[in-house]
């Protein structure tokens, strides 16, 4: 295997293991204590992790349709994907009792 193979496998690899945990955390309502701090809730992580995770599989099975328009499609729908995830679930913590 080449470099950019393995690459792509490993990549493919870390984006199935974060939608596995987005799905988790929104099938079973709980979290890690780390990820719970960082998001407003449960929902939230489970949410961004999951569009994190589908979209980096979107690119790296976008890069087997080299030129094609099968790997355009994919990769602007995996940008969409991010967008959401950063515009609307992004990691904010929860508020101390001395903030408003």
């Amino acid at each position: 295997m080449s470099t950019g193979q393995w690459t792509t496998a490993i990549g493919g690899a870390i984006g199935l293991a974060l939608a596995v945990f987005g799905a988790r955390m929104l099938i079973t309502g709980r979290a890690p204590n780390a990820t719970t701090r960082a998001f407003r809730n449960v929902r939230e992580a489970g949410c961004y992790h999951t569009l994190f995770g589908v979209a980096l599989v979107l690119v790296v099975v976008g890069t087997n349709f080299t030129g094609s328009p099968a790997a355009l499609v994919m990769t602007l729908l995996a940008v969409a994907m991010v967008g959401l995830a950063v515009i609307r679930f992004r990691p904010r913590g929860r508020r101390s009792a001395g903030q408003k």
